[in-house]
Formats: structure tokens, C-alpha cells, sequence
């Protein structure tokens, strides 16, 4: 029997055939061999193109059987029917005479089988196997569909959490200039004031060192600022992108090379924003792995592409640190390079240095999802 279910406490219900043949002869025949082979089945005999389409548009099949010569049309003619569907039953060719180079024409477009009528027992096997085949045609192709909602959904969710991330970032900056800068700031000017009237020495002293750690920690304040939500972007994104350069070489010691096309690049603020943060993971990785010896920041948007590329001397990276499972750094540029509608290429070898390339086509960074700024 052919299980149209594998679960052993479903019941198992007849194969639905369609078969396209003008031979009644023929039909009764692949009747016949069905019910000595067991199987139950339900057959439904048509012997036109019109008869065909007609019953293909009102029932479910679970297999197509056909001749291939009829009066006026060939079994090719109803593959064409057929092709269009997007849940397809098997379609076998059972014929007469056919020759190899239209069988194999017929199985390259798709066609699960082919049978000469002349070896009729092997009938209930071809369609058996031709039935199974198809199910799990179908099941793979439902894992697939399965598997690409779920990446989906888990890259909506990713998009999500970069967006809330970064609304908490500027909210978070906005506090820290607001609140924190001008208690800080008021702090200073009273200390300030403490000093020009102390008339004692000591009291003076205390005055000097308390106010140069207030400006640490206004110094602090600062740069917290500038890392979650830079205000120089405001000033677009190479202007931003050299503060982030200098910054880094401030730091570090290792000099910086910015290059940029022009000074100014019209585009949305949320992929001025992809680009900051990759040229900032980019140079936060160059000062945490490369030990590098300098580094090249350059930013272009030449012909309707935004390219944004960092590189180092340092020590590069090693093949298989660019796939650990953890390395999320460099999986969320990936991740925020595709969301802009673009990509992100890593290119690096041991001891010969690394560089970042992030290129996103400018036409589609309307479409650009993963920031807010």
C-alpha cells in the first residue's frame, strides 16, 4: 500500500490519480493494475487538454498519469498546465511509444518518471516512488521556508534590539549633557569661586585638587557622550568619521590616515549611523587584537556607493577567528551592512594586517532598517 501519511495512527486513504489517456483500454488496464498490486486508489480519466485543467483547478491530485501523443496535444502540453502550480503533483509519463530523446527532454523539465506501457507491473513501484519523492520534495522545500521565516524573524528581532540600543544610547547621552554636564559644570564654578575667596592656603590647595578631578570626571562625562551618541554627527558623516579617527590616534598613539572623496555626502541619517558605529567597532578591534603600527580610514561615495574602509599593519587575523560562534563584533557589522541594504567584507591574513570594507549601494539605503538616530 502507498501511505499517503507516515504517522501509524492515521488511516491511510486512497492515491488520487489524474490520468490523461484517450484509450479506454489503457485506462482499465492501469486500473486493473493497481487493485492486483493492493493498492487503493481513486482514478479519474480525462483524454483532453481543456478535461485536464478543468479537474487539475477542482481537485486535489495526489499523482499524474499520462500518455504521451493524444488527439491534438502532448503530455508537454499539460506539464505547461502543471509547472504553473506551486504544490505540483508527481507527473509520470506512461506511454506506448516514446522515444529516449523525448523521455529524457521529459525528465529534464520536470517530470517525476517514465513508464512503457509494455511494462505495466512495474507500474504500482514507479508510482510509489515517484509519490514518495515528491513528499519529501515538499518537505524539504518546507524546511527551507520554514528556516528562512525563522532566520527573518530572528533578524527582525536583531533589528529591533539594534534600534532600541540605540534609542537608549542617545537617551542616555541626552542625560549626561543635560543633567550630569550642568550639575557638573555648576560644581565647577562654585569651586571656582571657593578658591578666589579662600584665605587659607590649604583650603586653596583642596580647591585646585578637587577641581582637576571634577574635570576628569567631566572629561569622563564627555567622552561617554560622544561614544553613545556623537553630536558631531550633526555634521555629517565624514566629519564625524575624522573625530572618531582623531580620537582613536589621541588614544592609541597610532597614527590615522582619513580620506574621504569630499567633505560632504548627502544620505539618510540612519545609514550615516550604520557607517559610524562599523568604523568605530572597526578601530575598537585595531586597538584591542592588531597591535598595529598605524591605520587607513577611508570614505568614499563614488558612483551611488557608500564605501567605508578601515585597514591596519597589525597582525591580522587568523581564518578561523572570523567564524567562531562568539564573534559577535564582527557578526553585528555583517548583520547592520545587510539591514542598510549592502555588505560587508573582512579581509585579512596572519601577520599581514586586516581590512574592514563596508559598501552599501546609496539607492538602497532608503531601505536601511537597523538604526535610528
Amino acid at each position: 500500500m502507498i501511505p499517503i501519511s507516515t504517522d501509524d495512527n492515521s488511516l491511510k486513504r486512497p492515491v488520487r490519480v489524474l490520468h490523461l489517456e484517450d484509450s479506454a483500454a489503457d485506462h482499465a488496464l492501469v486500473g486493473l493494475t493497481l487493485r492486483r498490486a493492493g493498492l487503493p486508489h481513486e482514478i479519474r480519466q480525462v483524454d483532453t487538454l481543456e478535461q485536464f485543467t478543468q479537474w487539475l483547478g477542482q481537485e486535489d491530485f495526489d499523482l499524474i498519469l499520462a500518455d504521451y501523443r493524444l488527439p491534438g496535444f502532448t503530455a508537454l502540453d499539460a506539464w505547461h498546465v502543471v509547472e504553473r502550480q506551486p504544490n505540483r503533483p508527481p507527473f509520470v509519463l506512461l506511454s506506448g511509444a516514446i522515444g529516449e530523446a523525448a523521455a529524457v527532454d521529459a525528465m529534464r523539465l520536470g517530470f517525476a518518471d517514465y513508464l512503457l506501457k509494455d511494462d505495466m507491473a512495474r507500474l504500482p513501484h514507479v508510482l510509489q516512488r515517484a509519490i514518495e519523492v515528491a513528499e519529501a520534495r515538499r518537505a524539504r522545500e518546507q524546511a527551507v521556508a520554514d528556516l528562512a521565516a525563522s532566520e527573518q524573524r530572528l533578524a527582525d528581532l536583531a533589528e529591533h534590539l539594534q534600534t532600541s540600543i540605540e534609542e537608549e544610547r542617545a537617551a542616555i547621552a541626552r542625560e549626561i549633557h543635560d543633567d550630569i554636564g550642568g550639575a557638573l559644570a555648576a560644581v565647577k564654578f562654585d569651586l571656582a569661586w571657593l578658591a578666589r575667596h579662600a584665605h587659607d592656603e590649604g583650603q586653596r590647595q583642596h580647591a585646585a585638587t578637587a577641581t582637576e578631578m571634577l574635570q576628569h570626571a567631566m572629561d569622563a562625562s564627555q567622552r561617554l557622550m560622544m561614544n553613545l551618541r556623537p553630536p558631531v554627527l550633526d555634521q555629517g558623516l565624514v566629519a564625524a568619521v575624522r573625530w572618531l579617527a582623531e580620537s582613536f590616534e589621541r588614544r592609541t598613539r597610532v597614527p590615522v590616515r582619513m580620506s574621504a572623496g569630499r567633505e560632504t555626502m548627502d544620505m539618510p541619517a540612519a545609514l550615516q549611523l550604520v557607517a559610524y558605529r562599523t568604523a568605530q567597532e572597526a578601530l575598537t578591534n585595531v586597538h584591542r587584537h592588531a597591535q598595529a603600527s598605524r591605520v587607513h580610514v577611508d570614505l568614499s561615495d563614488h558612483e551611488g556607493v557608500l564605501t567605508l574602509e578601515v585597514s591596519d599593519d597589525g597582525r591580522g587575523i587568523a581564518p578561523e577567528m572570523l567564524h567562531k560562534p562568539r564573534s559577535f563584533g564582527l557578526k553585528g557589522l555583517q548583520e547592520r551592512a545587510r539591514r542598510a541594504g549592502g555588505w560587508l567584507d573582512i579581509s585579512s591574513r596572519p601577520g599581514q594586517g586586516t581590512s574592514v570594507i563596508m559598501s552599501v549601494p546609496l539607492h538602497a539605503a532608503s531601505h536601511a532598517t537597523g538604526e535610528e538616530t
